[in-house]
């Protein structure tokens, strides 16, 4: 019974093929055989010189830094003097946080961008997340809980934002609340923002002001119009 894959050419008419005798035969199982083989020897030096590369020597894992011997630290914070012994890389807000327990002061991006960890140090504003708590020593230090007048009474922004609903989740108010306390401090003594018209004179009390002030502290629940209302309506009342 004849193979069903043999396709061996029919034999030509020529003398000249006839004299040479038969042509070999090719099957298509021979030439698929003939494919995969030639595949083969083309993929063999790649293989070949991918395993002839160097190897590559894994990085060696960085040697872990020892801590330093704690140091005394004295901190005043809202009025109140805090003898420490801290790691000399401990940062303001993990000293506040941490160490003291003043968790008001919250801790979002840890790196500066988003304001959260703002606090005043000398009456104005800081990223606790990237200072230290040594370069704090002996100046005054203002926090969330240090704003109002004690016995649980509200400061005018505090009052202002739970009056105007300048917050949903909260988490970004105590750092806002910092921040725009310094920014009326600042507005008091003349200071000039980017946006300011006239760097020459006193600068005016509008919403663009208070949006440059602002920039650095970051509400993801989006309050800004009511933040800026609160704080326009108690700086407004300070002029």
């Amino acid at each position: 019974m004849p193979d069903p894959l043999d396709v061996r050419p029919a034999a030509g008419p020529s003398d000249d093929a006839q004299e040479a005798g038969p042509a070999p035969a090719l099957s298509r199982r021979g030439f698929i055989q003939s494919a995969l083989a030639g595949a083969a020897l083309n993929a063999a030096p790649r293989t070949v010189g991918a395993a002839a590369k160097p190897a590559v020597p894994a990085a060696a894992a960085p040697a872990p830094v020892p801590a330093a011997p704690p140091q005394p630290v004295r901190l005043n914070i809202n009025g109140k003097d805090y003898q420490l012994a801290l790691e000399p890389r401990v940062t303001l807000l993990d000293a506040l946080r941490e160490t003291i327990g003043l968790t008001g002061t919250k801790k979002g991006c840890d790196r500066g961008q988003c304001g959260a960890c703002t606090v005043m140090l000398d009456g104005r504003r800081v990223n606790s997340c990237l200072t230290l708590a040594v370069m704090a020593e002996d100046r005054k230090i203002v926090t969330v809980e240090g704003l109002g007048a004690g016995n649980d009474a509200l400061s005018p922004l505090q009052a202002a934002f739970i009056a105007h609903d300048a917050f949903q989740c909260g988490y970004c108010t105590p750092g806002q609340l910092c921040s725009a306390t310094a920014l009326l401090g600042e507005l008091r003594a003349g200071a000039a923002s980017a946006v300011t018209p006239d760097v020459r004179g006193r600068p005016a009390l509008t919403d663009d002001e208070i949006r440059e002030r602002m920039s650095g502290n970051i509400c993801r629940c989006g309050a800004y119009p009511n933040i800026v209302r609160a704080i326009r309506i108690v700086a407004a009342g300070q002029a």
